[in-house]
């Protein structure tokens, strides 16, 4: 469970963070929400699909990183092993407030006062990691309405469906995975033409066929979990 403090140079003068064991809490993340700027950094590694969230019902897209809850298939011998880190895994340990107030988990493991990253120097002004560190959270704000808008255009479309994903494992065991969605390519094809217009207008087609694109990396995913059912 995470425990915020909101982050000062007074408090936490003397606070580092252990970069090896900060993402230490994505160890058991199956998904992650993403946004519209990191598409094309994700479909290189990561199949991005919707899912409902569990409060709100609201859709949200994420990238998967495994096939069942509390498989990330990404973590490997204490780290996480890819191409390009997520903002929302990369933000660790670092959270925004109400009014955009930069918090600190100190229920993450690599929160700490012996070895790692500062967050200030002597006289309390800001590292160049912390620096860095809310670069990201400032990211991962801005992206939040532009992705939600986008969202929204989808289902104003009716371009959401239900995945159904049935996948057969090297063991022979049959998995299916529930509770995503992706983009209906059927229903995209028949758009009229001002719908298809607007949707160029407002710059989301390279964001739609980038997310049916990496629809192609569940392979790869599922290549890391045989992988995985091997070794055991």
């Amino acid at each position: 469970m995470n425990r915020l403090v909101t982050l000062n140079n007074r408090a936490h003068r003397h606070v580092r963070i252990d970069t090896r064991k900060v993402q230490a809490q994505s160890a058991d993340l199956h998904l992650a929400p993403v946004g519209l700027s990191e598409f094309l950094k994700l479909c290189v590694q990561y199949p991005i699909v919707l899912t409902k969230n569990g409060e709100t019902g609201q859709f949200v897209c994420v990238a998967l990183f495994g096939f069942t809850p509390r498989e990330n298939l990404f973590w490997t011998e204490g780290r996480f092993e890819a191409l390009y880190t997520p903002l929302q895994i990369a933000r660790q340990p670092f959270f925004l407030g109400d009014g955009s107030v930069v918090c600190l988990d100190l229920a993450n493991p690599g929160v700490q006062d012996e070895r790692g990253e500062a967050l200030f120097d002597e006289q309390g002004n800001e590292t160049p990691y912390l620096q860095e560190a809310k670069q990201t959270l400032a990211a991962l704000l801005a992206d939040e309405a532009p992705t939600a808008r986008f969202v929204s255009k989808l289902l104003e479309l009716d371009l959401v469906e239900a995945m159904r994903l049935e996948i057969e494992l090297a063991n022979r065991e049959t998995l299916r995975v529930q509770g995503l969605y992706t983009i209906a390519e059927p229903r995209l094809k028949a758009l009229p033409a001002a719908a298809l217009a607007e949707l160029h207008a407002l710059d989301y087609l390279a964001p739609i066929y980038t997310q049916i694109a990496s629809l192609g990396q569940i392979y790869a995913l599922l290549q890391r979990k045989n992988a995985r059912l091997a070794k055991a």
